[in-house]
């Protein structure tokens, strides 16, 4: 069976460059906007170029999906983590936190099913401060009753970091660096 691509459908904007980039030496007129964005599913980050007279903003959804489009003109593809500008490198960990907490259900989930990777590893001991101990802790409490949100977690396990925070910590981490195992950035 043929695997298909992933693709995002919404984008919030991490940086807009209504010039291009500035180390482009091309002439000026030559130059198109660029837009620097981050897929709200799927965590892609990726260039885009706005359509003729679009002015975005950070913080900014936008759609890029297989329909009419009414900003972006078109996908220039993935964008790589070092080509990231300093006001996108900035933006990204808020952008970040706000579809976590838009998303708590999926996240919650994450928690609720998440599995051993190998018989020495499991994949809740990839989240920031989750060592095995915790882990452990956690597995025995979602045996006993499945998580609904993050605020019970937090009730529930005493010890365990912020949930919400390892989430978007792993996440931000998938994106900059490669990883072993990804839990939540499509590759």
């Amino acid at each position: 069976m043929e695997q298909q691509k992933t693709r995002e459908e919404y984008v919030i904007v991490l940086d807009f460059l209504p010039n291009g980039y500035p180390f482009d030496s091309r002439p000026g007129y030559m130059k198109t906007p660029i837009v620097q964005a981050v897929g709200k599913t799927h965590f892609v980050l990726l260039e885009l170029v706005p359509k003729k007279e679009v002015t975005l903003q950070p913080h900014e959804e936008v759609y890029i999906g297989e329909g009419k489009r009414d900003k972006i003109h078109h996908i220039n593809g993935r964008l790589p983590p070092n080509k990231l500008t300093a006001t996108a490198k900035a933006e990204l960990e808020f952008v970040i936190a706000n579809i976590v907490k838009a998303n708590e259900q999926r996240f919650v989930s994450f928690f609720n099913t998440a599995q051993p990777l190998s018989t020495r590893m499991h994949s809740l001991e990839l989240l920031p401060s989750m060592g095995k101990k915790r882990m452990w802790e956690l597995v025995e409490a979602r045996d006993q009753k499945l998580f609904d949100s993050f605020k019970e977690m937090k009730e529930r396990l005493k010890l365990m970091p912020d949930p919400e925070k390892a989430i978007e910590k792993r996440i931000v981490a998938e994106m900059m660096e490669p990883q072993k195992h990804y839990l939540f950035v499509e590759r």
